[in-house]
């Protein structure tokens, strides 16, 4: 936390052009997806996926392969080229930034089961954020997670800010920082949240009872076996998934009474916990980014700065875009057309921003750094800056 984000940057940026493991003699690795497949927007089957797609054709490349140096300057090398199927495509960024942006859409939508949506999404409280699906995993599922780790080093290596919405819990546990049983618990499921509060601060028997006879009328419980009258809850509760789980061995036989009220809210509270860090799949995630760029950079970070690094910041700054634009053939900024494109501009949204930036550069985020403001030269820049205006082909009209 001593260190200024700059710094850790430039360091970082030093460290990954000392890893590149596939020199300039190489060919880059490359794979086609097939735009037919995803046709409709509603993906039919995740096999289809462009994630799936890529995680199938690049899972026998080797990792090396995959470690290029920071992209900069006009057409920089990415980690692998994509060919799309009946479509004629110039460059290699256009194709590679569409297709990250794509992968991010799929991974926040329903086709693909790697991400979850918080629960606290569904009381508008982080609305748009995921975790991790808390879920035992099978090998293959390991395998897309694995992907999913290499994307991210990928897209820190081609430093394009992926439009991914991830809860801070994430890049704590990614960053290998401890969760607070407090605030990410609050963070990601607030009503959980809540429930674990009101037996905590409890202080007699009859508010348990009258807490618990409201639970049971929620249908979260059932009636005690000794008093059928009287309503308990037992040592259960619904997994992030939705699954019923014991908190104990034989947890569904024990009824919660006032001297276990605080032992069954600590266990929902770990039971939680659990979920947030889930262990195998973000091993599978660290491995895979750990074979794309040293895990060791990952202790200089914040969680707050790993995600900077790897999403950037999901606003535009026009000012930034602006000082990063060159006007072409005899065009100037104070052409009045180009006045009126800015002013245009400004009266956009921060929503339809992103989509122009998608429009104008194929990515929805930009890096909000540029290594040219340390005053190097033009080749310094990170794609896709600068952004080019150029006149019209033809010359008719005005």
């Amino acid at each position: 936390g001593l260190i200024f984000y700059d710094t850790k940057v430039t360091v970082m940026n030093r460290v990954l052009n000392a890893t590149v493991q596939r020199t300039a003699d190489h060919a880059a690795p490359e794979i086609t997806l097939d735009p037919l497949e995803i046709v409709g927007g509603e993906i039919r089957s995740s096999e289809n996926s462009y994630f799936c797609q890529a995680a199938r054709q690049l899972g026998c490349v080797p990792s090396s392969q995959l470690c290029v140096k920071l992209a900069s300057g006009g057409d920089p090398t990415y980690a692998f080229n994509i060919r799309f199927t009946g479509e004629e495509v110039h460059g290699t960024s256009g194709s590679f930034r569409h297709f990250l942006w794509q992968v991010c859409k799929e991974l926040q939508s329903s086709s693909l089961s790697l991400l979850l949506l918080c629960p606290s999404s569904a009381v508008n409280k982080n609305k748009g954020k995921y975790i991790l699906t808390p879920s035992p995993i099978t090998y293959a599922e390991e395998q897309l997670f694995h992907f999913f780790g290499q994307l991210l080093g990928i897209a820190i290596r081609a430093d394009v800010p992926l439009p991914l919405d991830l809860l801070p819990s994430f890049w704590k546990t990614l960053v290998g920082e401890p969760l607070d049983p407090d605030v990410d618990l609050q963070e990601a499921d607030i009503l959980t949240y809540n429930y674990v509060k009101k037996f905590e601060n409890i202080s007699d028997e009859t508010e348990l009872e009258a807490l618990c006879a409201e639970i049971t009328s929620q249908h979260l419980a059932t009636e005690s076996p000794d008093c059928p009258n009287k309503p308990c809850c037992k040592f259960t509760y619904p997994s992030l998934t939705g699954e019923e789980v014991e908190l104990c061995p034989r947890g569904r036989h024990i009824p919660v009474g006032w001297e276990n009220k605080d032992v069954y809210a600590a266990a929902i509270r770990s039971l939680r916990m659990r979920e947030l860090q889930t262990p195998e799949c973000m091993t599978a995630v660290r491995a895979g980014l750990g074979s794309i760029i040293p895990l060791q950079l990952l202790t200089t970070l914040t969680p707050l700065e790993m995600e900077l690094r790897t999403c950037g910041l999901p606003y535009i700054n026009l000012e930034f875009l602006k000082a990063h634009t060159m006007y072409q053939v005899g065009l100037m900024e104070t052409d009045q057309h180009i006045e009126f494109f800015w002013s245009a501009l400004e009266m956009f949204t921060q929503e339809e921003l992103c989509k122009f930036i998608k429009f104008a550069c194929n990515q929805e985020r930009i890096p909000f750094t540029c290594p040219c403001k340390d005053g190097g030269p033009d080749t310094a820049h990170v794609p896709p800056y600068p952004m080019k205006i150029a006149p019209p082909d033809g010359a008719a009209g005005t």
